[in-house]
């Protein structure tokens, strides 16, 4: 009987049913392989703080574009995020999860896991320049600041768009997140295409629609937290929910039947 040779031709991995309060071991677990090299994971929270304080800088030079690249930048969060999977991986398999760790996970980027960053970035761009549209759009009067932009956005009363525009972002948000919490380290982990992870990513939300559920709403109260200390919980909430996406990939996805990466 001939035996599969490439990544096509092998089954799709079994996706696993989960309890509904697994996220929480998953922060846990997170929060473990943080404390065990703190200094690497640190710095990509860090960097992202500083990237948050880098968009605010250059969208208060016209203020509707702040929240739009705000949640775009969150979006592209599952790539940036692509060193700490590969250092807790390396943890799991008895080797340092150090800075040469994080480093081999980008130096040896495979084309998939490429493609997944670019149209991630290519759909944050799209929902910057259309949620700066619609603000346009909602409101007359000039923005100057963050309160003139609640004041004619958030609690305007004489435009419909504001919850259309919160209708975009959620669903924009909640595809993004279906196609994306376990896709970029089954990438990283397995040799597989992309459409094979981004759909057994969907098949991992789609049977465990709670669970999933859940564990989206931690991500975003700790992004909401770590917005509302001026980017500083960025430090701590984005090397915790990294590690953490690692042990939800591991616990959701049965990948033994594809090739590993070394």
């Amino acid at each position: 009987m001939p035996q599969p040779d490439s990544p096509a031709e092998i089954a799709p991995p079994r996706v696993i049913v989960i309890p509904v309060t697994r996220p929480l071991a998953w922060l846990a677990d997170g929060w473990r392989d943080l404390r065990y090299a703190p200094g690497v994971s640190l710095m990509h929270g860090l960097l992202v703080a500083v990237g948050g304080w880098v968009i605010a800088a250059l969208s208060m030079l016209w203020v509707p574009l702040l929240p739009g690249a705000f949640s775009g930048f969150v979006l592209v969060a599952p790539i940036l995020a692509t060193g700490l999977y590969e250092m807790s991986r390396c943890r799991e398999r008895g080797r340092p999860g150090d800075m040469a760790c994080a480093f081999d996970a980008w130096r040896r980027g495979t084309r998939p896991l490429i493609w997944l960053g670019l149209g991630l970035t290519i759909a944050g761009t799209a929902w910057v320049l259309v949620s700066a549209v619609l603000v346009a759009l909602i409101v007359t009067a000039p923005i100057t600041g963050w309160e003139a932009f609640i004041r004619h956005v958030i609690l305007s009363q004489g435009s419909n768009l504001f919850p259309v525009w919160m209708g975009l972002g959620a669903l924009g948000a909640s595809l993004v997140f279906a196609a994306t919490v376990v896709s970029a380290p089954l990438l990283l982990d397995r040799d597989t295409d992309l459409w094979t992870a981004i759909s057994t990513s969907v098949r991992v939300v789609a049977e465990n629609p709670l669970a999933m559920a859940f564990w989206a709403t931690l991500i975003m109260l700790a992004t909401a937290l770590s917005m509302a200390t001026a980017m500083l919980g960025f430090v701590i909430s984005i090397p915790v929910i990294g590690h953490a996406t690692w042990h939800a990939y591991r616990e959701t996805v049965d990948a033994g039947e594809l090739p590993a990466r070394e």
